[in-house]
């Protein structure tokens, strides 16, 4: 697709990472999906491309995250990332208009896939942390959506007990808001750190100058902070997470579930008892935390890879 298919508000930059001279550059734009969304997208496009990679960020990242990893596949596929509404330079339009709920940004990725006019049999979706929740209740209704979807360190089903404290605090109606207030008190401690707590220091790592700074300066935008969407989209997660685990054996498109080990805000085990029950492979990255396509992102790539073999 040429860039002239997007919307006249679209603003193109050229983003190349230092390690990828020969690669195809990438494009940062704008979509709009309707009157209250409008999506931040980075998008490598290759007019041979074998498929077509769709990235879903979590918490608290942008479409950035996404860049390098984007950049090293492009030479084979088209690849696509976006910022979910309330994070990176997306909308972030008013919760009582927009819910910012899992089967909201469902319903949101479903939109960007027909807007882009995304080859979907020939499509690999990856999805991790609040991403993962969404794209399989999208796959629930459009068992199409994919020809295979890789998911990891998420809370499929509501099991407070497998996740980290604060996470647990948000399911609550007495938690949420006051956890909801530290976050945004604490967020410089939690942009300098929640890549690297749960690794001990010889494996802890920086984030890209680039997205880290990024997801700095878009913590608040329109009044509403990457906290805020956050503690919206928990508001409605335990409701999204029970409708997924009562309807699991509709689930009809391929999936693989990849975690970290050392994965502190969602335990393995979240994984495990998710696979078992739906029937699905369940790789544990050794020496991996919560955020493997940033503590890693090469070997994100070749998984990447290996699900268009």
């Amino acid at each position: 697709m040429k860039l002239a298919t997007l919307l006249l508000a679209t603003v193109v930059t050229g983003v190349t990472p230092a390690d990828a001279d020969a690669a195809p550059p990438a494009e940062t734009g704008f979509v709009r999906l309707d009157e209250d969304i409008t999506l931040r997208h980075l998008v490598v496009r290759n007019p041979h491309a074998k498929g077509a990679v769709l990235f879903l960020h979590g918490f608290p990242e942008s479409s950035l995250a996404f860049r390098d990893i984007a950049m090293r596949l492009g030479d084979d596929y088209e690849v696509h990332a976006f910022d979910w509404p309330g994070y990176g330079q997306s909308s972030r339009p008013p919760a009582e208009r927009f819910s910012y709920a899992p089967a909201d940004y469902a319903r949101v990725l479903g939109d960007y896939i027909e807007h882009e006019r995304i080859d979907t049999a020939n499509l690999t979706i990856y999805a991790t942390d609040i991403g993962a929740l969404p794209a399989l209740l999208l796959a629930l209704d459009k068992p199409e959506i994919a020809r295979r979807i890789i998911v990891g360190d998420f809370a499929p089903f509501d099991r407070p007990h497998y996740m980290y404290e604060s996470l647990r605090a948000l399911k609550t109606p007495t938690g949420a808001g006051p956890t909801r207030a530290a976050m945004n008190a604490n967020r410089a401690e939690i942009l300098a750190n929640f890549h690297r707590r749960d690794l001990p220091s010889e494996a802890q790592y920086e984030l890209p100058a680039d997205f880290a700074s990024d997801i700095a300066k878009n913590w608040n935008r329109d009044g509403i902070t990457t906290a805020d969407a956050f503690a919206h989209y928990y508001a409605h997660f335990t409701r999204d997470q029970r409708l997924f685990e009562a309807n699991i054996a509709r689930l009809k498109t391929p999936v693989r579930v990849v975690w970290g080990e050392r994965d502190i805000y969602i335990r393995p085990d979240m994984g495990k008892e998710f696979a078992e029950k739906a029937g699905l492979k369940f790789d544990v990255l050794h020496g991996i935390g919560h955020y493997p396509h940033l503590q890693d992102p090469r070997r994100t790539a070749e998984e990447v890879r290996a699900s268009f073999r």
